[in-house]
């Protein structure tokens, strides 16, 4: 298989397994490539990316922005903070606008779920979902799968264990869909608070003991508690949430053996891991951000040669 079974890139959900070992594969390539010494490739040297982001983003943003500048294509940036989206714009009218000016790509994080499916059923440019809500985050689900084949050689048979804020959280979904996919064993962790509803029907267990859990998995994947988006307090307090649920030197070095910590960031130093967790050597959560790079890479590249 050379190229994608999608035209976009909307989520894991809608992906074939093909389809990930192609990005993979494709990754492999250009994280040599950004190791040299001249770290750019012309591969998308006619395409216009225009990065479209209705929601605060840091390092999701700046990945996305150096993948399209490796591969050479044409940037443009939108921030809907001071757009015409604040005066009442669609978002079909605004992309609109943008696509009039010949963009090829369109690369959206927006607040609600299941907008970038909508805007790919309106516009003709390909559309990589960059966070849709609490949905889907698809490009950081395909990292965290290829840093952790990177780490262990193959995903299959592996446990994986996601803790934290389930509910809130389109890593976890989107994680979830991908690692199985790849025939790993997946679990979460956390507060039942914290869980959707519906979790044990996507086929993984959730366990509420912390240290069970981290005893079980190979690699435990930790997730940001998102206070911005509680309407209502779903634990006691920060301190409390830590002192169950945050993981810190001495819980690591009591376990029956060495796990891999992941986090696909902004972390809450402190909260749900301790600095010292953080920087640690079982930690491979700088990979995550180089990895990051690779594989968006190789999603714009895999889409743009779609476009016709």
């Amino acid at each position: 298989m050379s190229k994608l079974s999608v035209n976009h890139l909307l989520g894991i959900k809608n992906l074939q397994k093909e389809d990930i070992e192609l990005i993979f594969k494709t990754a492999d390539h250009f994280k040599e490539v950004i190791n040299r010494p001249i770290k750019k490739v012309p591969s998308l040297r006619d395409i216009t990316i225009a990065n479209l982001f209705f929601e605060n983003s840091t390092r999701t943003k700046l990945s996305f922005e150096i993948a399209e500048k490796r591969l050479s294509a044409d940037v443009l940036n939108f921030s809907s903070s001071n757009s015409s989206v604040k005066k009442g714009e669609t978002l079909i009218d605004t992309v609109n606008n943008i696509l009039s000016m010949k963009v090829d790509m369109v690369v959206m994080r927006h607040p609600n779920p299941g907008a970038a499916n909508f805007l790919s059923k309106h516009v003709k440019a390909k559309i990589v979902n960059a966070g849709d809500g609490a949905h889907e985050h698809p490009t950081q689900a395909l990292l965290d799968a290829f840093s952790i084949r990177e780490k262990y050689g193959d995903i299959k048979g592996k446990n994986i264990v996601i803790v934290g804020d389930i509910l809130h959280s389109r890593v976890a979904l989107s994680n979830i869909f991908c690692l199985q996919k790849l025939g790993a064993n997946v679990k979460v962790c956390g507060p039942l608070t914290l869980m959707p509803k519906h979790i044990t029907s996507l086929g993984v267990e959730v366990i509420t003991n912390l240290k069970e859990a981290l005893n079980w998995c190979d690699v435990a994947i930790m997730l940001r508690i998102q206070l911005e988006r509680q309407d209502i307090k779903l634990f006691p307090s920060l301190r409390e949430y830590t002192m169950l649920y945050g993981i810190d030197k001495e819980l690591l070095d009591s376990l029956d053996k060495k796990i891999t910590i992941m986090h696909p960031g902004p972390i809450n130093r402190g909260v749900e891991i301790t600095s010292d967790v953080a920087d640690s050597n079982q930690s491979i959560i700088l990979n995550q951000v180089e990895n990051g790079v690779a594989i968006r890479m190789a999603v714009l590249y895999l889409l743009a040669g779609q476009i016709e």
